[in-house]
């Protein structure tokens, strides 16, 4: 029978006097020495961060750390409202609609510019295919589209300015654009590359793997849910949320129709 391999893992550790992150002392070799990002980076990567890696990691958490009432951040008043005792409980509840319709459309957008950098068919034919069979099972084009921003998404050419700006190659970059006229040809109007298409593509050119994109957004998005929260103990909105709900979403079943007024409006479901 073989032998069990022991686990181990290799991100931290301490002594009585000392904390280290992988290799590096946390107290004297990080502390004052580096920005948060560039920590994260070769904590989450392992390597050394390059200019790049930087300056592409730091726009990507700030492109996707707020927009507003989002399904994230009305998750994240309410859970507030309910138990205002648990802060991370409340951030942990935003944090969950991180997901593959909103924030964290990335993955599956990088998925399809690996296919079209990384394959063997000629980039402008990858990209009709790609719309094509989207079309043809009516799925959603990750990384197009925005129902906010129209013609176009401002942060992703920003996110792609500061990309080239810091000498990537623009493979991934090239190829979201070529996936873009694809898709405004097969359409026949401008759907615009939304800032996780961006994402999915200044990322890959710094290399991070698709699997963990999401992971970024995780990071930024986490910074905003907390200036939620803060903004909702001056002004709170989670009451005036719940009401709005009541009031257009009403009941439209056949219970009673007569139902005796207690006069109670408190807190409890």
């Amino acid at each position: 029978m073989a032998e069990k391999i022991k686990p181990t893992q290799k991100l931290a550790t301490h002594t009585l006097t000392d904390l280290y992150y992988r290799d590096q002392n946390l107290v004297t070799d990080m502390m004052g020495k580096m920005s948060f990002t560039e920590a994260m980076i070769g904590h989450i990567l392992n390597r050394t961060p390059t200019a790049a890696d930087v300056a592409i990691i730091d726009a990507v958490l700030l492109a996707l750390m707020e927009h507003g009432l989002t399904p994230s951040a009305v998750a994240t008043r309410l859970t507030y409202h309910s138990a205002p005792e648990a802060l991370q409980a409340a951030v942990a509840a935003g944090l969950l609609n991180v997901g593959s319709t909103f924030v964290g459309t990335m993955e599956n957008c990088s998925k399809l510019l690996r296919e079209m950098v990384e394959g063997t068919e000629p980039m402008d034919t990858a990209a009709k295919r790609i719309v094509a069979e989207h079309r043809a099972q009516r799925k959603h084009l990750p990384g197009f589209g925005h129902h906010l921003h129209k013609p176009d998404d401002p942060r992703t050419p920003k996110l792609f300015e500061i990309a080239r700006a810091n000498g990537v190659r623009g493979d991934y970059i090239r190829a979201i654009e070529v996936l873009s006229q694809a898709v405004d040809d097969s359409f026949g109007k401008h759907l615009t590359i939304n800032a996780t298409g961006g994402t999915a593509a200044v990322l890959s050119e710094i290399g991070i793997p698709p699997e963990i994109m999401r992971g970024f957004a995780v990071i930024a998005r986490a910074a905003g849910l907390v200036a939620h929260i803060a903004e909702e103990r001056e002004v709170p909105t989670a009451r005036t949320i719940w009401d709005l709900v009541e009031e257009e979403i009403p009941y439209a079943g056949n219970a009673l129709e007569d139902i005796l007024d207690d006069g109670n409006d408190g807190g409890d479901d």
